[in-house]
């Protein structure tokens, strides 16, 4: 006889490592079925669902190659020096170990996925009744394209899958991914990534607006005056992906353990240098100091990190201090670190 799906699903559970955390799903999942029976609200999540399905599955086999998102305009056409500027960022991209993610669709994100190639693309493609379809560079890359039904699971993955984001001159649906971003990087909902506005020597599309930025809203106090720390501006492709690969050169990634934050490092700092830097960053602690340790990051390699009770209202800072680190005339790796790779004797925490 053949099993029902939820009695698969128990056998599946039986030994399953987040049998509880699934468990709650379904919690979920029967507390909305007992109020509604809406056909669009069930569309709704059923889509939701298959996108988050989907997009794990496709993100499983890339999780140890760091990935840099590439924005930009749909509109641009191949003669643009945008176009071929994104061609150049992807290119260099993966000669530093990047995998290229784009959108997937025309313009930028099609210059992009040209200069990567296949073998190191991925695009996030979303369903719209115009306009939106996978380029050819990356329409047939095999288990590297998704189709998302939503905007929100689409923006969901590129935030979760990034290391880097590189914004280039476009429009409106531009200008809602950097929103998003530096919305989810300010507020502390995502780990701290580098940001670079890239744009052709001699146009203006990003210093303008970044004037416009500190004249209208950090001079108001709408913004802090550190969150323009946020961003990074460059001009030429390899100029952005100095950028990206300074923000990795000693900073690894930062995480939360209870109450605290946790920047994972690839060096020790000496003693003297975690006092400057209580004196220098007194302000992005909320309670205590700057403390050293050692924490396991989520390939279970021990790692040097700087603890520390986080003012989540001074995220800006928080780009200082990762700055300030990288600064640092440490000896480091000279080329970036992947995620699953020991630098030196890296020990492993199992």
């Amino acid at each position: 006889m053949e099993q029902s799906p939820l009695q698969a699903l128990d056998q599946e559970l039986q030994n399953h490592p987040q049998r509880r955390a699934i468990e709650r799903s379904i919690v979920s999942l029967l507390e909305i079925a007992k109020g509604s029976n809406d056909a669009d609200e069930w569309r709704l999540i059923n889509g939701a669902l298959a996108d988050i399905r989907d997009g794990l599955s496709v993100f499983a086999p890339h999780r140890q190659t760091r990935k840099v998102t590439v924005f930009g305009s749909a509109r641009t056409t191949s003669d643009e020096p945008a176009y071929r500027l994104a061609q150049e960022l992807a290119v260099e991209a993966v000669a530093r170990g990047f995998e290229v993610m784009t959108g997937a669709g025309g313009g930028i994100m099609e210059a992009a996925n040209s200069g990567a190639g296949c073998e190191n693309s991925i695009g996030l493609n979303v369903d719209l009744p115009f306009e939106q379809h996978a380029n050819r560079f990356v329409n047939a890359c095999d288990g590297r394209l998704l189709h998302f039904r939503y905007f929100f699971t689409r923006k969901l993955f590129f935030l979760r899958e990034s290391d880097a984001l590189v914004v280039m001159p476009g429009g409106f649906g531009t200008f809602d991914e950097l929103f998003e971003s530096l919305t989810l990087i300010q507020t502390g909902r995502t780990p701290p990534i580098p940001l670079v506005m890239l744009a052709p020597s001699g146009d203006h599309f990003w210093p303008d607006w970044l004037q416009d930025i500190q004249h209208d809203l950090a001079s108001r106090g709408l913004i802090s005056p550190e969150d323009t720390s946020l961003l990074k501006q460059a001009s030429t492709a390899a100029e952005a992906m100095q950028h990206i690969c300074h923000f990795y050169r000693v900073f690894h990634t930062a995480q939360f353990a209870e109450d605290r934050m946790e920047l994972l490092l690839h060096s020790e700092l000496p003693a003297d240098t975690v006092a400057e830097l209580n004196r220098e960053f007194d302000d992005l602690v909320d309670e205590g100091s700057l403390s050293q340790g050692e924490s396991c990051d989520s390939n279970g390699i021990l790692r040097p990190c700087l603890r520390f009770h986080l003012d989540r209202r001074r995220v800006g800072l928080l780009y200082q201090l990762i700055d300030r680190l990288n600064d640092l005339p440490l000896e480091v790796a000279p080329a970036i670190e992947q995620p699953g790779e020991r630098i030196r004797s890296a020990l492993s925490c199992s």
